[in-house]
Parts: structure tokens; sequence; C-alpha cells
């Protein structure tokens, strides 16, 4: 039976309008933006499909298009109106982390970083550049592949923090293993990334790990 069929409580767009976005589940939230279903199947059959095959909302963000089209009833434009969407989101919460203080709403900063990395497969280093108040400049993604103290270097952190006429920054990288706990060459890089930039005067408040839906921060662990 179709969704129009339900009973009006029932259908997610009823709901969402009702009681907000919040209530509604995963796959009914999945089921609003695929708008119809495929044959003998309702929107929301069709999206409790989708969820089964990537198991989470994370890894149907990251599939390739080659992976999404491979269900039935997805296709090229289900896939670039899904890519819409993620993009759209990522960057309302850049717009929500530059509107003030960085420091002073952690939640954006960890919201645009979790959106921005979870769902990488290879490892990202990020600097978010940030004016002496703690807003942010810019955030750059600067590094890719296997990171470590060979990889990333500091001498372009540092010209980009005067590029920017930075007076603090963020880092962030994300671990695919789903691991968010520091290893050893992650400390040894924040700590030779930190004096590098003490020598041009610019501070470094934090560094973030992403790992799945987990966001470490070092000042936290007072590993800075």
């Amino acid at each position: 039976m179709g969704i129009n069929n339900w009973p009006a409580g029932e259908r997610p767009r009823e709901r969402l309008i009702q009681r907000g976005a919040a209530a509604l589940s995963d796959a009914e939230l999945l089921a609003i933006f695929l708008r119809t279903g495929v044959t003998g199947k309702s929107a929301v059959d069709l999206a409790r499909d989708v969820l089964t095959q990537f198991g989470t909302l994370t890894n149907m963000f990251a599939a390739s298009q080659i992976e999404f089209c491979k269900i039935h009833g997805m296709g090229q434009a289900k896939f670039v109106q899904l890519q819409a969407v993620l993009e759209m989101s990522r960057r309302a919460l850049h717009e929500e982390m530059q509107a003030g203080d960085a420091l002073n709403s952690p939640q954006a900063v960890r919201k645009y970083l979790l959106l921005q990395l979870q769902s990488r497969q290879q490892e990202v280093f990020m600097v978010i550049f940030l004016d002496a108040q703690h807003r942010v400049l810019a955030a750059e993604e600067m590094f890719h592949g296997t990171l470590t103290q060979a990889s990333v270097y500091p001498r372009e952190v540092v010209k980009r923090a005067l590029f920017h006429n930075a007076a603090a920054v963020i880092f962030a990288h994300n671990h695919p293993s789903g691991v968010a706990e520091p290893s050893q060459s992650d400390r040894m890089l924040t700590d030779a990334l930190k004096q590098a930039l003490a020598l041009v005067e610019v501070r470094t408040l934090d560094h973030f790990i992403v790992a799945g839906s987990q966001c470490l921060s070092f000042a936290e662990r007072g590993m800075l």
C-alpha cells in the first residue's frame, strides 16, 4: 500500500509537520527525500532497503555514485540530489561556525568537522584559521593520505596562516579506522606544528580527531 493510503498521522511528511523532523526515524527522513518508492514498495520500504544496504546514514552519504546507483530505485538524479543536500549542510554549518567565537561555539565546530571528515575513506588534515577574536577566517583541507610529520609540512601551514593573517589555528584530521584515540605520531605532529606556528606568534588552540561519530579534542584531554 502506498504512503498516500496510510492514515494521515502515520505519513512521514505529516508527522514531520506536526512533530518536527527529530521525531522521524532515519528511514522516514530518507523516504521524504526519495519522495516515491518503486513497484511493490513504498518510499519508506525503499528507504529501509537503502539503509540496510549501507548500514548507516554516514555510509550512505559516503557511497560513490556507482555504489549508490546499484540499488534498485536509485539513480544518478537521486545521487546528485543527495550530494547537494550534504554540501548545503556543510555550508550551513560553516556559516554557523563563522558567525561567532569558535571557542564559544565548540558544538558548531564539532558538527562541521564531523560532517566534513567522518565519511572520508582516506586521512585528511584540515586547518581552521582564526583571527584575534577567534572568529573563523577560513577552513582548508591541506594534506591527504597517511598523515605523519613527513607528510604534513609545518612550513606550508605557517605560510597559509600568514596568508590569512591568522592569530590562531585549530587542527583537525580523521581516522578512517574509526578509532579516535591519538597515536604517538599524532602527538608528535601536533607538537611540531605548534612550535612552528609559535615562531610567527600564531596560537594553536586545539586539534580534533574525527573517527566515526566521535570528535576527540586534544585541548579537552590536556594534550596541548
